[in-house]
């Protein structure tokens, strides 16, 4: 894949704007954890691993910007870099990829330092190994999860799970893009995903960039193509998944998931280590971003409903570990029972 959602160089983060697509390619180059705060709330830059990669450059990001600005003591720049990572933890609530990166840096931040100069170096190299690694997860994910599609293999799928989503090849459609470099001949339906649209601007966009074959779809219509038969899967991403694998992913995968088990279909969620909360029992404990009511009334500009009207829009929705036929993450895939088989994989993978 050429695309690439987070970049780092010359002291300035790297971001396509996702807003702009498909209709114009755009490259934000920011250098103000400020102003990638605002990124990561308006999805800018979305995606659950992608944003973790973004947060813990913010704080290579601040590091240079305070040494570029004549630097100061240690004491200063952990001060800085402190007050970075709380802005930035307080952009989304879902995504667990956030607050890994950002808890990780901190930890940077706060070890001891011979000098400011040298937690300046620290911070880079931490930043670098979060992208570094996300790639590195990407390519196991497709490597575990292709094994799961058949020759030829239809494909359903949700939101955008792609290159535009992580730091590297994508998780669920680095799946499919791992399937077609085997050479399975594989198709994916995507939906459009409202009330933003992920799936018509970004799945459809990135996949076509690819040259894998994409048909899209209403959110509504996936039921219908489901109970026509001639779907092998469902293939979904993750923005958080508790110890029993009850699985936070964008709004409207609940539906998915359902119209999944009642027509036969299996269910994958694809996701990195750092997406799993160990500590939440059950996806009774993870938070859902409530989003402005524009995106729903007023999407793109176009007013769609009465003015005044009160709206529902969460960000995500939970689908129940019992929808799901398996997870895919770095080590392998994993099958029910998961309060078991979860962490018993999570184990022995690195930390």
């Amino acid at each position: 894949m050429a695309v690439e959602a987070v970049l780092y160089r010359d002291g300035a983060l790297e971001l396509l704007d996702q807003t702009r697509l498909p209709g114009e390619v755009q490259v934000l180059k920011i250098t103000d954890v400020d102003v990638l705060c605002e990124a990561i709330r308006s999805l800018r830059v979305r995606g659950a691993p992608a944003i973790g990669v973004a947060a813990a450059y913010g704080f290579r990001m601040a590091a240079d910007a305070w040494q570029r600005a004549g630097g100061g003591s240690v004491d200063d720049l952990r001060g800085r870099l402190r007050a970075a990572g709380e802005a930035l933890g307080a952009t989304r609530p879902t995504a667990h990829n956030l607050f890994m990166a950002i808890e990780r840096l901190r930890q940077v931040v706060d070890a001891p330092h011979a000098d400011a100069p040298a937690m300046v170096r620290a911070v880079a190299a931490a930043a670098d190994a979060v992208h570094a690694e996300d790639r590195a997860l990407c390519a196991a994910i497709a490597r575990h999860g292709a094994a799961l599609l058949p020759d030829p293999a239809r494909v359903i799928t949700h939101c955008n799970a792609g290159a535009l989503a992580t730091g590297g090849i994508g998780t669920a459609l680095g799946i499919v893009y791992e399937a077609v470099r085997q050479g399975k001949a594989v198709h994916v339906f995507a939906d459009e995903t409202r009330p933003l649209l992920q799936g018509a601007r970004l799945t459809a966009w990135e996949l076509s960039r690819a040259q894998v074959p994409v048909t899209l779809l209403c959110d509504n219509a996936a039921a219908s193509l489901l109970a026509q038969g001639g779907v092998h899967c469902a293939l979904v991403g993750a923005d958080r998944i508790a110890r029993n694998g009850d699985t936070a992913n964008k709004i409207g995968t609940l539906s998915l998931a359902l119209a999944a088990q009642r027509f036969g279909v299996p269910f994958y969620v694809a996701a990195p280590s750092t997406t799993f909360d160990l500590t939440l029992a059950s996806g009774a404990g993870i938070p859902i971003e409530q989003r402005g009511a524009a995106e729903v009334v007023a999407g793109f500009g176009i007013a769609t409903a009465p003015a005044g009207i009160e709206v529902y829009n969460p960000a995500f929705d939970i689908t129940p570990a019992d929808l799901i036929t398996a997870i895919v993450h770095e080590g392998g895939v994993v099958r029910p029972p998961y309060g078991h088989n979860l962490p018993a994989s999570l184990r022995g993978l690195p930390a």
